[in-house]
């Protein structure tokens, strides 16, 4: 017979304010939909890394509280684009509008603007959290923290002093090494066919969504709601981004449920499209989900910020195309039912770093250098020069700059925050499953 675990005050005190900043944050669609935050919740159990994954609101609670300012930001460096989540699994390959495969940051559903630092702590926190499983000791974990600095503080102050392309080039299947490559040469093993056929059948010589797999079969009014948002979501795409004009026909269209760690409980529809011929297997499946509002935001006051976008679906779409260059060339936005949707294709070729069989501590580190190259060049591209007139100046030269200010601090500064930031995230894991398996986050 097991023995309960006494709880401290200062688990008690915390748990409150976990349970506080979960109302916050998820009190709404929680009440909405409590079983698919029950399978959220138990993903989340399931590790200090996956509870972490999907704590980005705890983790900006903490960070506002702890700092107001900080080491190398200023009225620049404090408001550049960020992506929002940028833990060590939010990375992956995906095909750009070029038709290039590339292996880049991904999900950019919580992306705001705000100080860049907070980027990088996130993900040296992550790396602390992805080491300490491994079993890597401190002084291992501690460097890789410095070399994910080393390789960004390089990439950035290559961008800010004028490097060309072929200099820093995007990581590609004629660039990337290592688990990069292994997950590109996957990508690119994969077929739109494959996709099409684990989701569609054949009927009446004309493809539609199969049922079953979690598709939800939807009433006339709810389809006609979503048809109308999609003509509205067609005005957001840039004139380049359809080929030909029946493209823009619609086939079929199914109601889905979000229940993993980032989509529990939002409202989404696919949207099977005809393809760029004739061909059945060339069509398109999109995807049309209610956009969250970025747990970054709750801490940032600027109204320039806040004032810039139309809704959470104009604000996601917005930030990606900042961050990532040649982006998915179905991005765009609408809205349904007075909420901000974001719209984009589900990708034949989506693969995601995996980091089970990273165990090589040499390895890890050509890994983690490169995340810093990613995070850098993906800080850089989206500045005066991206199009949006939210940032109008160059980040890269406004982070070099800073950096420039106190070199050797930079990246003891992460290693510091990884380690304590860490350590409060395994003891948060245990406190938030205590509440769970207690019935005290409301899902039950």
């Amino acid at each position: 017979m097991s023995v309960p675990r006494p709880v401290e005050a200062a688990d008690q005190q915390r748990g409150e304010e976990i349970l506080a900043v979960f109302g916050t944050a998820f009190g709404e669609l929680l009440a909405a939909d409590p079983a698919a935050f029950q399978v959220k919740f138990r993903k989340m159990a399931a590790s200090a890394f996956a509870f972490y994954r999907g704590t980005a609101c705890l983790f900006y609670n903490d960070l506002e509280r702890e700092q107001h300012g900080g080491p190398y930001l200023d009225e620049r460096t404090g408001r550049v684009w960020i992506h929002g989540d940028l833990h060590a699994e939010n990375f992956g390959t995906y095909m750009d509008a070029n038709g290039r495969l590339i292996f880049n940051v991904n999900d950019f559903d919580e992306a705001y603007v705000g100080p860049f630092t907070w980027d990088l702590k996130r993900l040296a926190a992550s790396l602390a959290l992805i080491g300490y499983t491994k079993a890597l000791s401190d002084e291992q974990i501690s460097e890789l923290v410095r070399i994910y600095a080393g390789a960004y503080r390089e990439r950035i102050h290559a961008l800010a002093t004028g490097a060309k392309n072929d200099e820093v080039p995007p990581f590609t299947l004629d660039t990337a090494n290592g688990p990069l490559l292994d997950a590109l040469r996957d990508a690119r093993s994969l077929t739109r066919f494959s996709l099409l056929d684990s989701m569609t059948e054949i009927r009446d010589f004309e493809r539609r969504f199969a049922p079953g797999g979690g598709s939800i079969e939807l009433d006339a009014a709810t389809r006609y709601k979503v048809l109308a948002a999609f003509d509205g979501y067609l005005e957001t795409l840039p004139e380049s981004s359809l080929t030909r004009p029946d493209s823009y026909r619609v086939k079929d269209v199914v109601g889905r449920r979000g229940i993993g760690i980032g989509s529990a409980g939002l409202p989404s529809y696919n949207i099977l499209l005809e393809g760029n011929s004739d061909a059945l297997e060339n069509d398109v499946v999109i995807y049309l989900k209610q956009a969250q509002t970025p747990a970054v935001s709750r801490h940032i006051t600027d109204e320039r910020v806040r004032g810039y976008f139309q809704h959470e679906g104009h604000r996601t779409v917005i930030s990606q195309r900042a961050l990532q260059a040649h982006a998915d060339p179905w991005l765009g936005w609408t809205e349904l039912d007075g909420a901000g949707q974001l719209v984009a294709e589900v990708s034949p070729y989506a693969v995601d770093l995996d980091w089970s069989d990273l165990d090589d501590p040499d390895e890890i580190a050509a890994v983690v250098a490169d995340l810093g190259r990613a995070t850098a060049t993906m800080h850089g591209a989206a500045d005066d020069e991206s199009g949006h007139s939210l940032v109008p100046f160059s980040t890269e030269r406004a982070i070099d700059a800073a950096i420039a200010a106190d070199e050797e601090g930079f990246s003891e500064l992460l290693v510091e925050f990884a380690h304590s930031y860490g350590a409060r995230a395994r003891a948060d894991h245990q406190i938030f499953v205590d509440l769970f398996r207690n019935g005290q986050l409301g899902t039950s």
